[in-house]
């Protein structure tokens, strides 16, 4: 007996564009980076939408888009959000 699921949490490197998701927590070392994330609202509960995934991520968080690359955008993890 198979029963349906659905994936709600993932990295934001696995986000298709268009989809969006509400930041869980960022497991990111480099303390000055990770405060450059939080000072432009990528935080625990800010929603964010992802624009593009080639060259480079672009992610939407609030008025402000941000350009990560791609093994920051993989250790930014999110709640994917169906609405």
């Amino acid at each position: 007996m198979f029963y349906k699921f659905r994936i709600t949490g993932s990295s934001l490197a696995l986000l298709k564009i268009g989809e969006r998701g509400i930041v869980k927590f960022c497991n990111i070392k480099d303390e000055k980076f990770l405060k450059e994330l939080i000072s432009m609202g990528v935080i625990p509960g800010a929603s964010i939408t992802l624009e593009q995934q080639f060259p480079c991520f672009v992610i939407r968080v609030g008025e402000n888009r941000l350009t990560l690359q791609k093994e920051i955008a993989r250790r930014i993890y999110v709640r994917i959000d169906d609405q």
